[in-house]
């Protein structure tokens, strides 16, 4: 681990003083150099993401692909959201927006005597151990993720962003990152103000959201694999998370789950614990066709719904819905 973080933060260095400060100082940005410092960590964070996309996953899906690939407009659209979220765009545009709410928030929260708290330090010697604390960290934030999915699902208002990323008819190891940029922020500030509430390290938290976002692009891969019985129980695969997108099935109340007051099933980020302890698993052995059931059975008035074709089309109509207007 340790020649690990050495590596890391050697490249960080290289990528930041060749690239990111010339640019910050040709600007006359140069009071943004420490927060652009930690930026270009999530950079080279993305571009090895983007790396193993390419050079493992997305190989994969030709040796055993679930459906042919027969709408590639579709998946440039996911291309376009996965480099604006890998590659820091998106993070970009909230350093400079909410940033400095999510900041004020926490520092008043402080001042009112918020305890300062760190999940890892309940018992000193252990929790506090290095590994010990990034599997504590990641539990907490997947059981988190569980949770804020369980909502995007069943709360009608947030149902309508997040719909748009399972309007994809054309699942790819691209797909993970087609949502709503509202869906997003409601997402993000979530989970940062969690992360302030339990004391994550930001190494750590790095690491954990770099990992979860990987495993989740192998997930949404056109991928004909699952990790038999006793894996699939372990840690989610393509199959376990493409019946989540099934239409009809991942994301409606008559899901064939135990628990029949969930909107759908399969709603675990990394592990199926969750799921199998509040009754929303689903490990039927199949590899359904993926989307909302809108998109294929018409409403009353004989119409489809349109969630839009291009990247700017797709976030317009989703607040169109949001309005009551589509």
């Amino acid at each position: 681990m340790d020649w690990w973080i050495q590596w890391f933060g050697n490249a960080q260095q290289r990528l930041f003083e060749g690239v990111v400060q010339p640019v910050l100082f040709w600007l006359g940005q140069a009071s943004l150099l420490e927060d652009a410092y930690d930026a270009t960590g999530w950079l080279l964070v993305g571009l090895l993401q983007i790396f193993i996309m390419v050079a493992v996953i997305a190989p994969l899906q030709y040796w055993r692909p679930v459906e042919p690939v027969t709408d590639r407009r579709a998946i440039h659209v996911d291309i376009i959201y996965t480099v604006v979220h890998r590659l820091g765009l998106f993070r970009l545009a909230l350093f400079f927006t909410l940033d400095p709410l999510w900041d004020e928030l926490m520092g008043r929260l402080h001042v009112w005597g918020l305890p300062s708290f760190h999940l890892d330090g309940v018992w000193p010697g252990v929790t506090d151990l290095a590994w010990v604390s990034l599997i504590i960290y990641l539990l907490a934030f997947d059981f988190l993720d569980y949770w804020i999915h369980r909502g995007q699902h069943s709360i009608g208002w947030w149902w309508k962003l997040h719909a748009l990323h399972h309007s994809q008819r054309q699942m790819t190891v691209w797909s993970d990152n087609r949502n709503h940029l509202l869906d997003d922020v409601i997402r993000d500030t979530i989970i940062v103000l969690v992360a302030q509430l339990i004391g994550v390290a930001p190494g750590q938290f790095v690491a954990i959201v770099a990992f979860t976002q990987l495993s989740e692009s192998f997930q949404h891969a056109n991928l004909r694999v699952w990790f038999g019985t006793i894996g699939e129980r372990l840690w989610i695969s393509p199959r376990f998370h493409r019946r989540h997108h099934a239409i009809g099935i991942g994301h409606e109340p008559m899901a064939p789950v135990r628990n029949k007051k969930a909107h759908g099933n399969n709603f675990g980020v990394l592990l199926p614990w969750w799921d199998m302890l509040f009754g929303t698993a689903n490990f039927e052995l199949r590899f359904d066709p993926t989307g909302v059931r809108d998109q294929v059975q018409p409403n009353a008035q004989g119409q489809l719904r349109d969630y839009g074709q291009g990247f700017w089309a797709q976030q317009w109509r989703g607040f169109l819905r949001l309005m009551g207007r589509a």
